[in-house]
């Protein structure tokens, strides 16, 4: 990866009497390195992955310190790695994205929970929940009640997350359950200040080895009937020693207040949101001093009875701001008061929406119901009056907008990069389903999931990461053309393999399958993989476009070695060699899996690669040529196929300079990196000739100098006075 974290990384090995400055994932990371963890996996996300991605880089810190980080193929790989807490006294930490993350690690955390942990296991998973998630809208917190785990859910200020990572592994140790943190993407990017502790190497580490291995005992493993025993010490010893631990070391937190006949009952990662909303009231300051008294759960699960029955106790009503559903805490507390016979009035998603995330505005607008209904004698005009007016600003916003365009704002969607190697491919196949006819296309996860998008549309259904293959394969039976599957090297090496092409192959399946191989798993950082290209091979192909990706061959070997007969490699911005490889393998003879290796470089870690490089070439006074690409405004036709066919943010409209005519023609704007998609479409769909290639040389030689001159005094010569 070509992304440098040297400075966090510095930061990393701050010790006692030193304030740590920073985002919260990395002061997560930090807490790790000052808990004593012993090893560290996991398989990147968002919001989480500097996490892995900064002790991958700090190898060499990480080995003085004896810590082992291992970058995992998925997240239930990095699940198992926690097998060494059961038996042995070391804190280990995993981290991915979830829910997806989570439902891929679901067996190993399952397996992992019965028989219980010895050492700290902490599992940091990304909760990137809300609208502007890029997974599907479900929690965590199912997975910690399926599965008795501990989970925590941090107030965002670095100094309690920072607290809670160590309590975690405590917690974890005493109750002998997996802990799992869960940090918003709100809590992972806050950016805040915390005093550093020196870091701790393990006991137990890669400089200090065990001499021999546990002995065997049947109780530690998840299986039965040793199952039956650890269901009953869930509920009898582990559950009952984390609520011990809970109170004693007050993880929750209490902040009172003098309006002692209500209460608030917040998940510790919405807090924030809630300080802010309360601001809005004047019932609560910037510092956090609240006049209606708050119970902060930084610990989620378990709750502890008591400790909420006591906060209920002689209340008029509580509020419960619980984001997601189903509503988890509110039907749990409500369960506690009702089993005590507290007839508290309790509130929550009946004041509050069931879905969605809450954010400032959102938290307001439940406390306004809540305080109309129980403190008549808050003045709420102000409040609802920002909320009104936010709303009011909102469809001003939009209707003025509208009114200059005549029409509704359009959507704009993320989309590939300028240069992606993926988007000539999705050109190329909406050729060749011009020639063969629709076809059913299987999407996934990934960077190619962009194609989903406007100019392409292309995919019937997204099921999981490396799970495009396996997802057809109830539909190609019953479908007269072959269907598509489409995923990248990361989904391939993620899941890919095993639940698509060799499942494809043991059934005798009639499939086409194109993977995408851009070197990385780009969607989720441009992390490496194991075909990723040699630091080598980028060294010496760095001036070039479509090389670089053959020097590894990995993909390929493991597929003709697990027995793939039809296998086509071809360079992604070769737009016509594309499509009639896709109208190939649409209609030849031979029965069975069809794959396509599509070949291209992930653009946006060729541009950080070559960038540098070529300033200094240019430092030095060395020659360098600059390819560009542009549009004949004469020769343009204004039928805007070559856009349609792309989709490329640079290639984009202008007014027409001919007075004479109407439609805007196309040109390419600063930002091209000069892949030569506009040219290939060009050429492989038959378009109008008005593309051109350019050169653009700095630091020319002499007779380049000299030959610039002679061709622009002719070019002046020829032209008409």
């Amino acid at each position: 990866m070509e992304v440098s974290f040297s400075k966090e990384i510095e930061s990393l090995r701050m010790g006692a009497g030193e304030t740590f400055h920073g985002e919260g994932i990395l002061a997560i990371t930090k807490a790790l390195l000052q808990s004593g963890v012993a090893y560290v996996g996991g398989y990147q996300g968002a919001p989480v992955s500097h996490l892995l991605d900064v002790m991958v880089q700090a190898k060499p810190y990480m080995d003085e310190l004896g810590v082992h980080v291992e970058a995992c193929s998925n997240e239930a790989s990095a699940a198992a790695m926690l097998g060494a807490s059961i038996h042995y006294p070391l804190r280990g930490a995993v981290t991915w994205k979830s829910i997806v993350g989570t439902n891929v690690a679901a067996d190993a955390l399952s397996n992992l929970s019965s028989p219980g942990v010895t050492g700290g296991a902490l599992i940091v998973v990304g909760e990137d929940y809300g609208e502007g998630a890029s997974v599907i809208q479900e929690r965590t917190h199912a997975y910690a009640l399926k599965s008795t785990m501990c989970l925590l859910d941090p107030r965002p200020d670095l100094g309690k997350m920072v607290d809670m990572v160590e309590h975690g592994f405590r917690l974890s140790e005493t109750s002998n359950m997996p802990a799992i943190l869960e940090l918003r993407i709100r809590a992972c990017h806050v950016r805040g200040s915390f005093e550093c502790k020196d870091n701790r190497p393990p006991a137990i580490s890669t400089r200090e080895l065990m001499e021999e291995p546990a002995a065997f005992n049947y109780d530690k493993l998840a299986h039965p009937p040793v199952t039956f025993r650890h269901e009953k010490l869930k509920s009898e010893e582990r559950i009952p020693a984390a609520r011990r631990y809970i109170l004693e070391q007050q993880l929750n937190e209490l902040m009172d207040g003098p309006r002692k006949d209500l209460g608030i009952i917040v998940q510790g990662g919405i807090y924030n949101s809630l300080i802010r909303a309360l601001q809005q009231f004047g019932l609560c300051d910037a510092f956090g001093q609240t006049e209606i008294p708050i119970l902060v759960l930084n610990v989620t699960y378990p709750l502890v009875p008591e400790q909420v029955a006591e906060f209920a106790l002689g209340k008029r009503a509580v509020l419960v701001v619980e984001e997601g559903q189903p509503e988890y805490i509110e039907n749990e507390i409500a369960t506690f008061l009702r089993r005590r016979d507290i007839n508290t009035p309790l509130h929550g998603k009946d004041m509050l929406p069931s879905g969605g995330e809450y954010s400032v505005e959102v938290v307001a607008a439940g406390l306004a119901a809540f305080l109309k209904r129980y403190a008549t004698d808050v003045d709420t005009s102000s409040a609802t009056g920002w909320l009104q007016g936010n709303a009011e600003r909102r469809s001003a916003v939009g209707k003025q907008i509208a009114e200059q365009l005549n029409q509704p704002l359009p959507a704009r969607p993320p989309g590939f990069c300028i240069g992606c190697p993926e988007r000539p491919v999705f050109s190329a196949l909406k050729l060749a389903q011009q020639d063969v006819g629709p076809v059913h296309i299987a999407a996934d996860i990934g960077c190619h999931a962009f194609g989903t998008f406007a100019p392409f549309s292309f995919g019937h259904s997204i099921l999981g990461y490396g799970m495009s293959l396996a997802s057809r394969a109830g539909v190609s039976p019953m479908m007269a053309r072959r269907t598509l599957s489409i995923m990248g090297d990361g989904g391939f090496w993620h899941n890919g393999l095993l639940t698509g092409v060799q499942s494809a192959l043991f059934n005798g399946d009639d499939a086409v399958l194109l993977i995408f191989k851009n070197g990385y798993t780009s969607a989720t950082g441009t992390q490496d993989i194991i075909s990723t290209p040699s630091d080598d091979a980028k060294f010496n192909a760095r001036d070039k476009l479509q090389s670089l990706t053959d020097t590894n061959k990995t993909i390929e070997n493991t597929l003709q070695g697990l027995g793939i007969k039809w296998l086509r490699t071809v360079h992604t911005y070769n737009v016509e060699e594309m499509r009639q490889t896709l109208n190939e393998a649409f209609t030849t003879q031979f029965n069975g899996l069809k794959v396509i290796v599509a070949e291209g470089e992930c653009q946006l870690e060729r541009q950080r690669r070559i960038k540098p490089w070529l300033a200094g070439l240019l430092k030095k006074g060395k020659r360098v040529v600059r390819v560009k690409y542009g549009v004949d405004e004469d020769i343009c036709n204004g039928d805007h196929a070559c856009i349609r066919l792309s989709g490329c943010p640079t290639l984009t409209l202008k007014d027409n300079p001919d007075p004479l005519k109407v439609d805007p023609v196309a040109t390419v704007i600063d930002g091209c990196v000069g892949c030569g998609l506009c040219g290939a479409n060009a050429h492989a769909a038959t378009l109008c000739p008005s593309f051109y290639r350019a050169e653009v040389i700095q630091n020319p030689k002499w007779h380049e100098r000299l030959l610039g001159s002679v061709r622009g005094a002719l070019v002046r010569v020829m032209q008409p006075a």
